[in-house]
C-alpha cells in the first residue's frame, strides 16, 4: 500500500506542478473559445436581425410601388442599400429605385442605382438585368458608344435576345443598319418561338428590309 501511497503522491505532485505551469496558459485558451463562441452567435443575431429589418424596408418599398409612390420608392431603396448593402434585398430595392428615379425623370439617379447593382449584386442575372436597363437609359441619353460597351459584356444565355435586341436599336440609331441587321437577327433566333419579343424583333427586321 504505501508503494501505492507513494505513487499517487508523486502523480499528485506532477499533476500540480503541470497545472502551476499551465494555468495561465489554460485560462486564456478558455476565455478565447468563449469569446469566439459569443462573437458567431452575436453575428449570427446581428445577421437575423438585419435580414428582418431589410425584409420590413422591403416590404414597405412594394407597399410604395403598388401605391405609384415613386418618391417614397426611391427614399426607402436609397435607405437599403445604404444600410443594408449585403442583405438579399438590397439588389432588388435599387433596381425599383431606379426604375422610379427613371419615372421620375431623374435619369442621372436611375444611372447610380443601376450601376450599383451592377457591380454589388450577388446574383449574375440581377448584374445582367442592371446592365440591360443602364444601356437602356444610355440610349435614351444619346450615349451609344458606353450603352454598345455594356451590351457587349459577357451575359448568360437567357439574356442574350434581350441584349442583342437592344444593341440592335442602338445600332439603328447610329445609322449602322446592317450591324443592326445581325443583332436582331441573333435577338430572332435566341427568343421564344412563342414570345412577344420574337415578334418585335421581326418588326424591326422588316423595317431594316433585305441586306444590300
Amino acid at each position: 500500500m504505501a508503494v501505492y501511497d507513494l505513487e499517487e503522491q508523486e502523480q499528485m505532485d506532477e499533476l500540480k506542478s503541470w497545472w502551476s505551469k499551465y494555468r495561465n496558459i489554460l485560462a486564456l485558451v478558455v476565455v478565447a473559445a468563449s469569446v469566439t463562441i459569443a462573437g458567431v452567435q452575436g453575428w449570427r443575431y446581428y445577421q437575423d436581425k438585419q435580414g428582418l429589418d431589410a425584409g420590413a424596408l422591403y416590404a414597405q418599398l412594394q407597399t410604395a410601388m403598388g401605391a405609384g409612390d415613386l418618391k417614397k420608392v426611391q427614399d426607402i431603396a436609397s435607405s437599403m442599400v445604404d444600410s443594408y448593402p449585403r442583405s438579399a434585398y438590397a439588389a432588388y430595392a435599387a433596381l425599383a429605385g431606379a426604375r422610379a428615379a427613371y419615372g421620375s425623370g431623374d435619369a442621372a439617379a436611375a444611372r447610380l442605382r443601376l450601376q450599383w447593382v451592377a457591380d454589388n449584386a450577388k446574383e449574375d442575372e440581377l448584374r445582367e438585368v442592371a446592365r440591360l436597363r443602364l444601356a437602356t437609359v444610355l440610349l435614351d441619353e444619346k450615349k451609344y458608344d458606353e450603352a454598345l460597351k455594356l451590351l457587349e459584356a459577357k451575359h448568360g444565355d437567357a439574356m442574350k435576345a434581350l441584349y442583342a435586341n437592344l444593341k440592335g436599336d442602338v445600332l439603328v440609331t447610329q445609322g449602322k443598319n446592317s450591324d443592326a441587321r445581325g443583332a436582331y437577327q441573333l435577338a430572332l433566333d435566341r427568343s421564344d418561338a412563342q414570345g412577344a419579343l420574337r415578334s418585335l424583333v421581326q418588326v424591326k427586321l422588316d423595317a431594316l428590309g433585305e441586306a444590300k
